[in-house]
């Protein structure tokens, strides 16, 4: 068996693991006599020989043996030489490749076991919440037999693996994430704080890069949830997360009010302009460029040229306007329901609530759908998921498709892609795409094919690419009797269930794109049916059709991979015509080349014939190479602007934290800024701060009011100036943030001046940096000179003695204010004083 694994791709990595593999064999008849205690009390011996300076690399042979017997004990399953193989990858901080079916959930047992070990934490990412909790119930039971803690993130919830905990029948009843099956049973409710604290956390991409930054938002450190250092993560279908989603920023913000009239107006005019004559669509950028005549058009109905005036927010409401209405479709990348404009993602098809489009781009679609607009975010905190798993001390990501995204994995985030051999051979069968002139025509031949695969009894997936495509199919399918289900966006409650059903016989299912991945298709259903099984293996297994190619190979094998999962047979094939998007946009001249080489033409006569040509496939292959170096020349373009932030946000978010923990000298630091203001500060500042011009009288002035809060109040003036720095901190920053947001769309025009973009947005943005810090003085003095503590004293009653001391009830004399009383007071806070 372990020669076969290693005459797979990466011999080199491959042949250095093999003695560790050959070693971790070899104990596990040892480690089968050990008792359950005594298996569990390995994870101890474990710890004290770290505690003593050995290193986890030593330790590995021996803890995925453990892990390994563990697994046998409570779950039933043993790690596969494969599965061993990738959890060495893992621990290694890579991205392991290993195909659908192959066991990724299980494999990471191997790598979160050992690193755990050292009390510092790990968590594991997931695609969704349903997923973080199935893997918690599901892979705690090793964990929890092991001594260690497993807990989950989901949102707004927080659970800890507990085998003792039942919950109520009202808790069974709910349904919080609309999942195939949620897992109440052993999952006990817990704090975030305390969920941190597992040796073990599974979640979402989202809920730790948000708890991130509110950890970074809070004003006592007994708030912060993120208590330990971010060390550890091992990241599930890591392409989708660290490539897919990298170009939506993690953005916590706040509603800024503006006028919507814009919004609507900008509509209208996008709306006058005529495509191709006012304007070109330029589908590879995913930009709409304005002709000289749509300019003309455009200077008419404003009065002026706003490209010329440099007028930004006219450019960028009217930009904003034209791709919503030109590049943005309704029930491919959105859809509208009750009254609200929901987007939809482009990878999985999921309809992503609670999430919106940033820089006014949401606003301009709700105007174009005529919806009420609602206000745009002013952020207040934000991170890329690039620089947010950059934090972590080691990163690793497990997926079925990373090969084709290896360049980006290394230049990103430095992280290197090992394939891992399948447990059985893949004898899945891939056949060339089936190329259609016509869209019409490929949509009837992909019924054709559903219908001839279901009388036999088959089960089908059809992968589409949008809701507008998976309803059209569907409507198409019950016009020819074929029973079916459908799982798109708009009934993601059922995604898990549909999806494990997928593989009975004679089952139908239409799904957007990569929906209800993490989810495995068992051939004759879920849970298996062993007769049933048979017979759809002797079918042929699972057939995949895909409707359409995507811009990303990955995507489209990742369709594939749901077929021949673990050695079962499958076929897959695309069906594509020539007016799909991608080769509408990217291929057209290639694969007119090619047709005409093949000696076709595009008529009446051939709109109907299907081609199924390597020489096409080939074609489509290279297309697609292209798109996705153009894409990753994007996503490289965005981190480089992103870095330039991400650098001054680490600097903040450090400075921040040592005020909030109280790591600086709070009376050191102000003396020490504010003679840093004198400095620095214009006269015209400092007379505006203090009131004066003289620098003496200005110390004297500040010296005063500094003594007297430090000496009056020594217990409470650490916190009065340690929340006041905290407060305009926060402040600056969300200004400084929406500058920055500003600056990226206003530098683009420095191109037309013959100057890098770039360039000028670092300059630009260091430049704002020196100021923000500058910024900071000015108001934490001016704030601090304006301060004035009141002091709370108790409520006094009317018939309560007066505190002045004359013997009399509060309301004879304190009450009346009388002349004796001020005086009695007078002396009173004099004494105090004194004391």
């Amino acid at each position: 068996m372990i020669k076969k694994i290693f005459s797979f791709l990466f011999k080199d990595y491959l042949d250095e693991w093999k003695p560790l593999v050959e070693k971790i064999n070899s104990l596990e008849k040892d480690f089968e006599k050990l008792s359950d205690e005594a298996l569990k009390g390995k994870t101890l011996e474990f710890k004290e020989r770290l505690n003593k300076g050995e290193k986890l690399d030593a330790l590995l042979p021996e803890a995925f043996a453990i892990v390994r017997e563990a697994a046998k004990r409570t779950l039933g399953q043993r790690h596969f030489d494969v599965q061993l193989l990738g959890g060495i990858g893992l621990h290694k901080g890579m991205v392991i490749e290993m195909m659908t079916g192959e066991g990724k959930t299980l494999t990471a047992t191997l790598a979160a076991y050992l690193n755990a070990l050292t009390g510092e934490g790990v968590h594991i990412v997931t695609v969704n919440d349903y997923l973080a909790q199935r893997d918690t119930v599901w892979m705690g039971q090793i964990y929890h037999f092991l001594g260690l803690t497993t807990a989950c993130l989901v949102h707004e919830q927080s659970f800890i693996y507990d085998p003792a905990f039942v919950p109520s029948e009202e808790d069974k009843k709910r349904d919080t994430l609309g999942a195939f099956k949620v897992f109440h049973e052993y999952l006990r409710p817990i704090s975030r704080k305390e969920a941190y604290l597992a040796d073990i956390v599974y979640g979402t991409n989202h809920e730790f890069g948000f708890d991130y930054l509110r950890d970074n938002l809070v004003y006592e450190p007994d708030e912060i949830v993120q208590a330990r250092e971010l060390n550890y993560a091992i990241i599930d279908e890591v392409d989708s997360i660290l490539i897919d989603e990298a170009r939506t920023p993690l953005i916590i913000g706040g509603y800024e009010i503006e006028d919507y009239r814009l919004y609507y107006y900008y509509d209208k005019v996008a709306k006058t302009l005529e495509k191709e004559k006012d304007f070109i669509i330029d589908e590879k950028s995913r930009k709409v460029i304005l002709t000289e005549e749509g300019l003309n058009k455009l200077q008419n109905i404003l009065g002026y040229n706003p490209y010329e005036t440099l007028d930004v927010r006219a450019v960028h409401h009217l930009e904003q306007a034209l791709t919503a209405n030109y590049l943005y479709h309704r029930d491919k990348d959105y859809i509208v329901k009750d009254n609200e404009v929901i987007i939809v993602d482009e990878f999985t098809g999921r309809l992503m609530f609670g999430r919106r489009w940033s820089g006014g781009l949401h606003q301009a679609i709700e105007a174009k759908e005529g919806v009420p607009i609602k206000p745009e975010m002013r952020t207040t905190a934000t991170i890329t998921i690039q620089n947010f798993f950059k934090k972590y001390k080691k990163l690793a990501g497990m997926t079925g498709t990373a090969w084709t995204s290896k360049e980006e994995f290394k230049y990103v985030y430095n992280l290197e892609v090992v394939k891992i051999p399948p447990n059985k051979p893949c004898i899945r069968i891939d056949h060339p795409d089936k190329v259609f002139l016509t869209k019409e025509a490929k949509w009837k031949a992909v019924v054709e094919k559903v219908k001839e695969l279901h009388e036999i009894g088959r089960p089908v997936l059809v992968g589409t690419t949008s809701i507008e495509n998976n309803e059209k199919l569907s409507k198409m399918l019950q016009e020819a009797g074929i029973p079916h289900r459908v799982l798109n966006a708009k009934n993601h409650e059922e995604e898990g269930a549909i999806i494990a059903q997928a593989g009975k016989l004679k089952a139908v299912t239409v799904a957007t794109n990569m929906a209800g991945r993490g989810v495995d298709i068992l051939l004759g259903g879920n849970p298996q049916d062993p007769e049933e099984y048979e017979k759809v293996k002797s079918l042929g297994g699972l057939f995949v059709i895909g409707t359409e190619r995507h811009e990303a190979r990955r995507i489209d094998n990742q369709l594939r991979g749901r077929a021949g999962r673990q050695g079962d047979p499958g076929e897959t094939q695309f069906f594509i015509s020539l007016e799909d998007d991608l080769l509408r946009a990217f291929g057209g001249d290639e694969i007119k080349s090619v047709l005409e080489k093949l000696g076709i033409t595009k008529n009446k006569e051939n709109e109907n014939i299907s081609l199924e040509y390597s020489l096409i496939s080939k074609t489509i292959e290279e297309i697609q190479k292209k798109i996705e170096g153009f894409n990753l020349d994007i996503r490289k373009h965005l981190l480089e602007y992103d870095n330039v932030i991400n650098a001054q946000r680490e600097k903040i978010y450090s400075e921040r934290r040592q005020v909030l923990l109280g790591l600086i000298n709070f009376e050191d630091y102000l003396l020490k800024e504010f003679e840093v203001l004198l400095s620095e500060a214009s006269p015209q500042t400092l007379k505006y701060i203090f009131g004066l011009e003289e620098i003496e009288e200005i110390r004297k002035k500040f010296l005063e009011k500094f003594n007297f809060l430090r000496d009056n109040f020594p217990e409470d003036f650490p916190k009065i100036v340690k929340n006041l720095i905290l407060r305009i901190y926060d402040f600056l920053w969300i200004e400084h943030l929406h500058y920055l947001d500003h600056l990226k769309d206003s530098v683009s025009f420095q191109a037309y001046a013959h100057k890098d973009p770039l360039v000028v947005f670092k300059e630009e943005a260091y430049q704002a940096f020196i100021n923000f810090h500058s910024a900071l003085r000015n108001y934490l003095f001016q704030l601090f000179m304006n301060l004035e503590i009141k002091v709370q004293t108790p409520k006094i009653g009317r018939n309560d003695p007066c505190p002045c001391g004359s013997g009399k009830k509060y309301k004879k004399c304190g009450l009346l204010n009388t002349p004796e009383h001020q005086e009695r007071m007078k002396k009173l806070r004099a004494e105090v004083k004194q004391a």
